[in-house]
């Protein structure tokens, strides 16, 4: 019998309320999230937020290995163009769009929700967690936005988060792709609280002795009650971070505002520390242009509402399924797997600003379809 996609179990909590535990239920994939589990999110969250016996939702991934690694690529690979061909398929806004409005709504969701991020947690993973009210890190998470490696750039809400963290760090890890681990997270503003990943049934068990009222400010603060002080037996199990100890470093580096010299800056290290070092080839390797459209999505980005950072990168990305870059990204690292993308062009120095600005110009006549996006009730 086929599983479904997403899995959804309530569980009986104090007075009288429930939890909702959502789980992505696709561990062979790593939890990649499909349009069928962003359907089905959607629709239950939804359905939970509506009802009053809900207190809290728990979202997870199935097993052990990811929470969620990305979305699924393959699918919008082969609705994307090549180079020089035309886009003659709507499922990359279909996919866009309703993702888009499923991580918009986390973010405002009218109740807790916890997200239990174990394992990978990477591109749309991020998506589903970084809105979460209450985010969990564990001694096995291991987060990034890698898309510089496949012609995209780090979306899902990435504009938001990245221009929030501290100093130049949403930058580097936009430019570079580079993974980072719970404390990291904690740093940067994607993660709340570490617990050990063996703790999630003592977690649920806390959530639901908690005595629920119903109401979102006083719920949210119960759940930080019991985050806080669980988090407080565990703190020693914390993994050191990187990006803290290599905040100067990182801030010096990203100083430059030219992408072509921001790119060399860090393309040219040649330290012994590993992690810079790591970083430093996931940029070298990635595609040209995804500098460009990371530094242009932070700066033009740094003003807007979370709605319209959402409009933004849903034109952006339609994009770049419609120019050619993303294919070619995704056909060199999962469907040929030569790892060796002819990019077009195939340096930074030579992406032109034209280029670059033809990433945010909307490639459809009429309303934007997320011009609703906060202006309605979800």
């Amino acid at each position: 019998m086929t599983q479904p996609a997403v899995t959804f179990n309530e569980l009986p909590a104090g007075n009288n309320y429930k939890i909702g535990i959502a789980t992505l239920n696709a561990e062979k994939s790593l939890n990649a999230l499909s349009l069928a589990m962003i359907d089905l999110l959607q629709a239950r969250l939804s359905a939970w937020e509506r009802d009053a016996d809900i207190a809290c939702v728990f979202l997870q991934g199935a097993g052990d290995k990811a929470f969620c690694a990305g979305g699924d690529v393959v699918a919008l690979y082969a609705a994307s163009a090549a180079y020089g061909e035309a886009l003659d398929s709507d499922y990359a806004l279909q996919f866009f769009s309703r993702e888009y409005r499923l991580d918009y709504h986390i973010h405002t969701y009218t109740k807790p929700i916890l997200a239990w991020g174990q394992g990978i947690v990477m591109g749309g993973g991020m998506g589903l967690l970084s809105g979460a009210s209450h985010r969990v890190v564990t001694e096995t998470t291991r987060m990034a936005m890698p898309e510089v490696t496949i012609g995209l750039y780090p979306d899902v809400g990435g504009t938001w988060f990245l221009n929030h963290a501290p100093g130049q760090t949403g930058l580097f890890l936009g430019l570079t792709g580079a993974s980072f681990n719970a404390a990291d997270a904690k740093f940067v503003g994607l993660g709340d609280r570490f617990l050990p990943h063996a703790c999630k049934d003592q977690v649920l068990a806390g959530l639901a002795d908690i005595d629920w009222r119903g109401e979102a400010q006083t719920d949210r603060e119960s759940v930080t009650a019991l985050l806080r002080d669980m988090e407080a037996a565990h703190l020693a199990g914390q993994p050191d971070g990187q990006l803290e100890p290599h905040l100067d470093w990182i801030n010096a580096t990203c100083a430059e505002h030219e992408v072509p010299a921001l790119v060399s800056r860090i393309t040219a290290y040649e330290g012994d520390d590993t992690w810079l070092a790591k970083a430093a080839r996931g940029l070298a390797a990635g595609c040209p242009i995804t500098p460009h459209l990371v530094a242009q999505q932070l700066r033009r980005g740094s003003g807007l509402s979370l709605a319209d950072v959402f409009r933004m990168e849903f034109i952006m990305s339609v994009n770049c399924a419609a120019r050619g870059h993303f294919r070619e990204g995704v056909r060199a690292l999962l469907i040929d797997k030569d790892r060796a993308p002819r990019w077009r062009p195939d340096r930074v120095e030579a992406v032109s600003a034209q280029e670059v600005a033809a990433f945010f110009q909307a490639p459809w006549d009429g309303p934007h379809p997320l011009a609703d996006l906060g202006q309605i009730d979800q």
